[in-house]
């Protein structure tokens, strides 16, 4: 790095709120309205030749926090089971598999084959639906607009369930075709909001409930119509679930989360000016569209990669850019956090359903549902407080 320089506003006494409503550049501005943070705040400017990168202290701190979550939960999730594992026998199946200094045992080949890839599963499953929400969120600018709501989910689950039903096909096969029904869903959702040449993000939500309506009649149908064995194998994925994850379910999830999430970071300044309008937007020399369009294609795949891997799952999209911005108190679109944020809910919730007790087997998509379901609820009671409709 060429240069680490803190960025500051000189060091003076901060206004009181009384005096900024009194000032005449803004007597229309209610001072209550004003945000409660600081009004100047430190930050860190990162630059090396034409690249720089602007970094806040509290967002790096809630993001460092949230990678220690997860890292925490993920070995505790290691040890949970049937056949109990300790953290030093994790420590040494790890280092004797990468070092090649021991032979495998059966605990090494639980750990590698069934636990490390039903973790990796929830893990990056969780952090593609984060980062997908959050996308969606800001392209609608709505809390409501993630892809289960909008429909993009129940698309990439029309496809998968026709590749298990009609053609009894593999991960890979699902994935491809969850992909397929997730971009054709996106574009039929997109041509029908259509209007005048923009897509109103009120009518955007509400005809994205329409055809995940539309979407999930179909896929009951699919069900109905399909073979007994591949019927119940496609109900029980459509439950959405972690068990009997592997490395075919893990791995097309683990690409898509750093293939794409490095390429939607570097879209998000365009669509974070986007949020301010689009005339505006294109007056400061941002190609609204084209970064829309780019930024619905690594949502929507990300969507339908994490849909092929564990099954469609409610709430972690809705919740986890929520949390995160409410973490980081500040409007910059969090990509990173939301990812972390979603990968700590959905391994949460997976720890959840196997520590439950009586020896109970829920799936996964129908914990998040009910959470979901609630979150949602508060979501809608809070906007009538604020005055929505």
């Amino acid at each position: 790095m060429e240069t680490v320089r803190a960025v500051t506003q000189p060091n003076k006494q901060e206004p009181s709120r009384e005096q900024i409503a009194q000032s005449p550049s803004v007597r229309d501005i209610d001072a209550n309205s004003l945000p409660q943070s600081n009004l100047y705040s430190r930050h860190l400017l990162l630059r090396r030749g034409r690249f720089s990168v602007l970094l806040s202290p509290r967002e790096l701190v809630v993001a460092i926090v949230l990678a220690l979550g997860c890292m925490l939960m993920a070995g505790f999730a290691a040890t949970v089971g049937k056949l109990p594992i300790s953290l030093a026998e994790i420590y040494d199946a790890i280092s004797g598999v990468l070092s090649g200094a021991s032979e495998p045992n059966f605990k090494t080949n639980v750990l590698f084959n069934i636990r490390f890839p039903r973790i990796l599963t929830a893990l990056f499953a969780g952090a593609a639906l984060g980062v997908s929400g959050a996308i969606f969120q800001s392209i609608s600018r709505n809390v409501l607009g993630s892809p289960d709501i909008i429909g993009f989910t129940s698309g990439a689950a029309t496809g998968a369930l026709m590749q298990i039903i009609l053609f009894g096909g593999g991960a890979v096969e699902i994935s491809l075709s969850a992909i397929a029904g997730g971009l054709v869903t996106a574009l039929i959702v997109y041509c029908l909001a259509l209007k005048n040449g923009t897509v109103g993000r009120y009518r955007l939500i509400l005809t994205g409930i329409g055809i995940s309506a539309v979407l999930s009649a179909l896929n009951g149908l699919l069900l109905v119509k399909g073979n007994l064995d591949n019927a119940i194998s496609a109900q029980l994925w459509l439950a959405g679930s972690l068990h009997s994850r592997n490395w075919h379910h893990a791995v097309p999830v683990i690409v898509s989360v750093l293939v794409l999430l490095p390429l939607a970071k570097g879209l998000a300044r365009s669509l974070m000016m986007a949020e301010m309008g689009d005339d505006l937007a294109t007056q400061l020399g941002v190609r609204v569209d084209a970064a829309r369009w780019k930024m619905t294609l690594i949502a929507v795949v990300l969507a339908a990669t994490a849909t092929s891997a564990a099954g469609p799952i409610a709430f972690i999209a809705l919740a986890a850019p929520q949390l995160a911005r409410k973490l980081r108190r500040s409007a910059n679109l969090p990509l990173i956090s939301s990812a972390l944020m979603g990968g700590a809910l959905l391994l949460s919730a997976d720890l959840c359903t196997q520590l439950i007790p009586l020896q109970l087997t829920l799936p996964i998509g129908r914990v998040t549902g009910l959470i979901g379901g609630v979150y949602l609820l508060w979501l809608l009671l809070q906007s009538s407080t604020h005055g929505d409709s």
